[in-house]
């Protein structure tokens, strides 16, 4: 399967495609492929592993054996850093944080796990990655000089400049456990000067009407991933927010 025609065949012919994130950090790989093979009943459209720097070597890989074996769904890695890449996922966020103080989420990073990529022959998809306040952990993590939440024209240039560097998405992350996502107005703004480029957001998504928002908005593609891990019924969970999303 190629994940980024598959998801991108999602968005315009099905509706928004929804993503479940999910940190092999803060469970068992068992744990994990229930919650996976939960949000694949829910209707979520892809699995994404990863999002912290725990999450690699062989934590990451007993994670996504143990989802392949739950589900068939797509996964796609999230990596925090080189050590987030595994030959056992089916695509990888090829991404660079473009509003970091540090080099090393820009680029060093990269060229760290671009080898294994290429070796695994895991499929790309290349991701201009903005992380807006507050940020969480990941806007600690990566040192990045946080979009404001009321500065979308901010935004709008990041967005511009992963377009023109050949970047196929963009990803507006408010950060896990943020307390609500990018404003309408900012994701409107950055979808505008996108145009076929798919716009994802993620952060601060808990409930179907904040979906429905986002997507009303522009975005293509919607993130959760704190909910999951909230909630004790997360098939209900995603299938009430995938309903919201594709009704769209």
């Amino acid at each position: 399967m190629q994940v980024e025609k598959y998801l991108n065949d999602i968005s315009k012919n099905q509706g928004t495609v929804h993503l479940t994130l999910i940190d092999p950090a803060s469970q068992s790989p068992d744990e994990a492929a229930e919650i996976a093979f939960a949000a694949a009943n829910g209707g979520s459209d892809a699995i994404m592993v990863g999002g912290s720097i725990e999450a690699g070597g062989a934590l990451l890989d007993q994670t996504l054996i143990k989802i392949r074996e739950k589900t068939s769904i797509p996964t796609i890695l999230f990596p925090a850093n080189a050590g987030g890449v595994s030959a056992y996922s089916d695509a990888i966020f090829f991404m660079s944080l473009l509003n970091s103080r540090d080099i090393n989420y820009i680029t060093t990073n990269q060229a760290m796990g671009a080898p294994l990529v290429y070796k695994f022959g895991i499929e790309s998809i290349s991701m201009a990655y903005l992380i807006i306040e507050p940020g969480g952990t990941v806007g600690w993590v990566g040192d990045a000089k946080l979009i404001p939440k009321n500065k979308p024209e901010i935004a709008v240039s990041y967005s511009l400049a992963g377009k023109y560097l050949g970047m196929h998405y963009t990803y507006l992350e408010a950060g896990s456990g943020a307390d609500e996502p990018a404003s309408p107005e900012m994701i409107k703004a950055v979808k505008k000067v996108l145009g076929d480029n798919k716009l994802i957001v993620g952060g601060g998504i808990r409930d179907p009407e904040t979906a429905r928002v986002c997507v009303k908005a522009g975005a293509d593609m919607i993130v959760t991933g704190t909910v999951v891990e909230e909630t004790s019924d997360v098939a209900a969970k995603i299938e009430e927010i995938v309903s919201a999303i594709k009704n769209e």
